[in-house]
């Protein structure tokens, strides 16, 4: 055993017995570099919250709502739950400020079978289809122009999203700077397309286009559960508030920026959504809006002329950033995850060029382009959603058990109980109201994340395993070490 031991430290840390360049390029602590300025947190969340949402959702929206002026309050609403779920979030990342997200605050509140089931199902669906599903939205409207009257071909959009996955992993795996760079460019090339849709949309305002705003709440869906579902496609096109909780520790002054970062972005978002989505029904009646699959596209239609294909460009930049975001955040969930023994040793390394989480980079990339090839990659998310308002739900339960069960933790930030309690209460609506409206997609949900359990069991709580298994994933370690040129994490003592 002591044998098998040594071999696992010399896998873990190869730079030994290397050249001498190789060892000075290595004496300085083998970590993840705190890169992240205020306002490269800033480009993390507006860039993953904005991704095809705000131009393709707001028809699911006014679906549930009914009425024009109900669709604007849940737009409304929606960013104040985010907002509430944020700065939720702001005191969970400044308490716990490990990196992780919702894994590293179910770990400390719930224990590490509960947080391996939230890391299982993020490993095999979540991470990998959103980033799969966001690449294929990135690939269908970039080809939208040089297809005009009809759908690109299936393989060419899959090629193309192969490619853009593909790119942005190798741009992460080479510099997180450079990864920063490409979300803030990104965030600020879709915040350009929305304030273009917002001020064309004042344009017609001024020239007295008023008609279906003028309708207000005529025709309001009185349905609770029709509204819930408008509520739903509401926070789905706010998805991504929570994403910068997963890099923390790549923060500069995490207890200033990520607090910071939180109440610039959500306020921002929310304001360009209702603004744009007020800009939408200048042009557009609620009975086209409803017979849109692309509700910005339909407005660039009606109000651009020749120059509509703007807006197909503007949502292919929007989703391409938004997978550069998925991209960076996933990687740095399943980073924290192999750190803490929930996933291969490798996962947990970083390049000791780049010092970059790299094997956590290309698998989660690796993953997003294999989801590609299935033919029913929606139908997966549908099954997960309710499993991620149970995971935020659980992390924001556990934020509230910790504050009675370790009142003696600092505690940079600390809001009144009722505010993560409201967000309880809202969490609990979501998650109710799918077992009621899909039972079926809820149950597979949950299927998928208590398949989870004899993995945890086998891989996780069973140490005793086999020397030649135990040899064999040290064998393998070594290699992918030899391939990437990575290493264990290392802290200057």
């Amino acid at each position: 055993m002591a044998e098998n031991m040594n071999a696992q430290n010399r896998a873990l840390h190869p730079t030994e017995g290397t050249t001498s360049s190789s060892s000075s390029s290595a004496s300085e602590a083998v970590h993840l570099k705190r890169k992240i300025g205020l306002m490269n947190g800033v480009g993390i969340i507006i860039g993953s919250i904005i991704g095809s949402g705000i131009f393709v959702t707001p028809r699911g929206v006014l679906e549930g709502a009914g009425s024009v002026g109900v669709s604007i309050l849940i737009w409304c609403l929606c960013g104040l739950i985010s907002l509430i779920g944020a700065v939720c979030y702001a005191e969970l990342g400044t308490t716990i400020t490990r990196s992780g997200g919702d894994y590293a605050y179910i770990l400390e509140a719930f224990g590490p079978c509960c947080a391996f089931l939230q890391l299982w199902v993020n490993l095999i669906i979540i991470r990998p289809t959103a980033q799969a599903i966001v690449a294929l939205t990135f690939a269908y409207y970039s080809l939208q122009p040089v297809f005009p009257t009809c759908d690109p071909p299936d393989m060419a959009v899959r090629l193309l999203a192969a490619l853009c996955i593909s790119i942005l992993t190798f741009v992460n795996a080479m510099s997180v700077r450079a990864a920063t760079r490409i979300q803030d460019i990104f965030t600020a090339a879709k915040l350009l397309a929305l304030l273009v849709i917002i001020a064309a949309g004042a344009v017609m305002m001024g020239m007295g286009e008023t008609e279906h705003l003028a309708t207000g709440m005529e025709s309001t869906n009185k349905d609770v559960g029709q509204l819930s579902l408008a509520l739903y496609s509401g926070l789905f096109a706010y998805a991504g508030w929570n994403f910068l909780n997963f890099v923390t520790e790549e923060m500069v002054d995490p207890f200033r920026n990520l607090p910071r970062a939180i109440y610039i972005s959500i306020p921002i978002v929310t304001l360009v959504y209702v603004f744009a989505n007020v800009a939408y029904f200048t042009v557009i009646s609620p009975r086209e809006m409803l017979l849109s699959n692309a509700v910005a596209v339909t407005f660039g239609d009606k109000l651009l002329g020749v120059m509509a294909w703007i807006i197909p460009v503007f949502v292919a930049l929007s989703t391409f950033g938004g997978v550069n975001g998925l991209l960076f955040t996933s990687a740095r969930l399943f980073f924290v995850g192999a750190r803490q023994g929930h996933l291969p040793d490798f996962l947990a390394m970083i390049s000791l060029k780049h010092y970059t989480p790299m094997p956590a980079l290309l698998f989660t990339g690796g993953m997003s382009i294999l989801m590609l090839i299935s033919k029913d990659i929606y139908a997966l998310i549908n099954y997960v959603s309710f499993v991620q308002w149970l995971s935020v739900g659980a992390s924001i339960l556990g934020m509230v058990c910790l504050r009675f069960r370790h009142p003696e933790w600092e505690r940079p930030i600390k809001f009144p109980l009722v505010i993560p309690v409201i967000f309880l209460v809202v969490v609990v609506f979501l998650l109710v109201m799918p077992l009621y409206a899909s039972p079926r997609d809820t149950g597979m949900g949950v299927l998928i994340t208590l398949s989870g359990i004899p993995v945890y069991v086998l891989g996780v709580v069973w140490k005793s395993k086999p020397r030649a298994f135990s040899n064999l994933i040290v064998s393998l370690t070594k290699l992918g070490q030899k391939l990437t040129y990575v290493t264990a994490e290392e802290h200057e003592s």
